[in-house]
């Protein structure tokens, strides 16, 4: 009895599925007899998760542990943002380090790189108001430990469309990555959401209106490579915000 209990629970989240991806095909004018879902799950099960990114991720040279002397009462110095709803392991990217300040007259940090890990506590998956909470909280330390994973400020995605029949799977406004489908041909190729796209296929587009980004997103077939970085990263090396250290 408890298989054919799991036999049928199986059956019925399978239908579920089919049902709803279905729908989703058709709320975006495809036709479902036109692509199946065991097309659609091939054309998956050919493509690299999170683009390069397990690769950069399980090779110990770009995992480090960097200690920064300070004084105490001194702030660490930093401008955390969101890695972005996608990404491997969520944790938190330094965006800006204060001019003279620990952080940056260690030499050890880089904008760009994950914070893992800070004093033994893990930064992964924890919200970012939290993570700036535990760096606060160093103020009256003088030797902190920080484990990070160096990684560039920009992030490169690669997706792989063979047709127009295949979506992306991911939404923009503004020029700003805003949702993302779970599981589809994006998140596979490294989009995350909040992320600001900087290029498409070599050509930036930080000036291009949304409707013209709409437009080539919605074309481009093939491999669309693109370059995002996260956007509060952005307006910050853009002067469009002030850092707030901490």
């Amino acid at each position: 009895m408890p298989k054919l209990s799991a036999q049928l629970i199986a059956q019925s989240i399978g239908q579920a599925f089919s049902v709803a991806y279905q729908e989703f095909l058709r709320a975006n004018g495809i036709n479902p007899e036109d692509l199946s879902q065991r097309e659609y799950s091939d054309l998956l099960n050919t493509q690299d998760m999170y683009n390069d990114d397990l690769i950069h991720f399980s090779k110990s040279e770009n995992c480090k542990d960097v200690y920064i002397e300070k004084q105490k009462g001194d702030i660490l110095g930093v401008v955390i943002v969101e890695s972005g709803w996608g990404s491997i392991l969520p944790t938190v990217i330094i965006a800006n380090m204060m001019h003279a300040g620990p952080s940056e007259k260690s030499g050890r940090l880089n904008i760009g790189d994950q914070i893992m890990s800070i004093n033994g506590t893990s930064l992964v998956g924890l919200p970012l108001s939290t993570c700036q909470t535990i760096i606060k909280g160093l103020k009256n330390q003088s030797r902190i430990k920080l484990n990070i994973v160096r990684c560039p400020p920009v992030t490169t995605v690669l997706i792989r469309r063979p047709d127009l029949r295949y979506q992306l799977g991911f939404s923009v406004q503004n020029g700003i990555i805003c949702s993302l489908m779970r599981g589809g041909i994006a998140e596979r190729g490294g989009v995350r959401v909040g992320h600001r796209i900087i290029e498409i296929n070599s050509q930036s587009v930080v000036a291009t209106p949304h409707e013209k980004i709409v437009h080539i997103l919605s074309n481009a077939v093939g491999e669309i490579h693109m370059k995002t970085m996260p956007a509060a990263m952005y307006r910050l090396l853009t002067a469009q915000e002030q850092p707030v250290y901490i």
